[in-house]
């Protein structure tokens, strides 16, 4: 049986997530909360709004109210990257040769390993942001579609129009994908290749969080009383095919995704606070917690494959060690 090792914090949780190992929980209110030989707290910023682990694993990258972006290591050292003044940073986003992307109002500003900074306004306001996979380009989710920069050279920005609010991006593991959350109850997705369109609709509610599986033949989704898990193993996606429901429930809707790092299985978090794993192949299902305070807001796996941080609206966090 799966074994629980609660977290009582007092607040909303923005991201659980293990940084080499250790699992750390980050507040609303820019605390760093870390379990290592007990429990260690550290300031970050002030009043925080997003945040994402860097691609070594080894940082949490976090924006907030205060106008500023904090790199925490796993020493719990908070480190000033960015300023942007008294703008709210409301999206990070880590990509690769310690780039880090982040947005404020209209303008989204990618910050280089070497402290250079390159700035793209756009017309309305930045609602995400993403990198690619492979090179140097990133994604901007904004109104009426989405916006791929190339920020290394002069490269003309590639625009991929969608009627309607785009509240969140994410690449497709091989690059080939790009797919936005919507302000409506839907995703959207664009083929790369040629631009072709994919509509993914019937949300009961706004998806929140999207997670690719290891190999990036599925992308799994919130926002339904199920995971809704699309399939991307064709070379036009999910177009023409049902998606996956997994871990259905009459009486609490999906709040939060994290598939397993190497396994077709798909850790689910609800409103209630009760968390599952469910397997695509066969969708037989393991109860991992019971439900609890609070929504579940973040979930991560650590590099091991046994345990699984979380974290809720109501500070409601802890460790799931599935090996038991």
């Amino acid at each position: 049986m799966p074994t629980v090792a609660p977290l009582d914090l007092s607040g909303h949780c923005i991201a659980a997530a293990f940084l080499t190992g250790v699992p750390h929980f980050a507040l609303a209110d820019g605390t760093i909360h870390r379990l290592d030989h007990g429990h260690k707290t550290s300031q970050a910023n002030d009043g925080l709004l997003c945040a994402t682990l860097d691609l070594t694993g080894a940082k949490l990258i976090t924006g907030g109210e205060d106008g500023k972006v904090f790199a925490t290591g796993p020493d719990s050292e908070a480190m000033v990257v960015a300023e942007a003044g008294r703008k709210w940073i409301t999206s990070v986003a880590t990509g690769p040769q310690g780039a880090i992307a982040f947005a404020t109002g209209k303008i989204a500003t990618v910050r280089f390993a070497d402290g250079r900074t390159k700035e793209f306004v756009h017309p309305r306001s930045v609602e995400g942001l993403a990198f690619a996979p492979k090179g140097m380009r990133f994604g901007v989710a904004r109104y009426n579609g989405a916006t791929l920069h190339f920020p290394a050279t002069e490269g003309k920005p590639v625009e991929l129009e969608w009627a309607g609010a785009h509240t969140g991006i994410t690449f497709s593991p091989d690059g080939n994908f790009v797919v936005t959350a919507m302000q409506e109850n839907a995703l959207h997705g664009w083929k790369l290749a040629d631009g072709k369109h994919m509509r993914m609709t019937g949300y009961p509610a706004k998806v929140k969080s999207l997670s690719w599986s290891a190999r990036g033949k599925w992308l799994a989704s919130s926002g339904a009383p199920a995971a809704i898990v699309w399939p991307f193993s064709g070379k036009d996606g999910p177009m023409g095919k049902a998606p996956l429901e997994l871990g259905t429930r009459g009486n609490s809707m999906v709040t939060t995704v994290a598939c397993h790092p190497s396994e077709e299985i798909v850790a689910i978090g609800y409103h209630d606070g009760m968390i599952i794993a469910a397997r695509f192949a066969d969708a037989k299902e393991v109860l991992l917690r019971r439900p609890g305070k609070g929504a579940i807001t973040s979930m991560m796996w650590d590099e091991d494959e046994r345990r699984i941080a979380f974290g809720s609206e109501a500070g409601d966090c802890g460790v799931i060690d599935i090996t038991g």
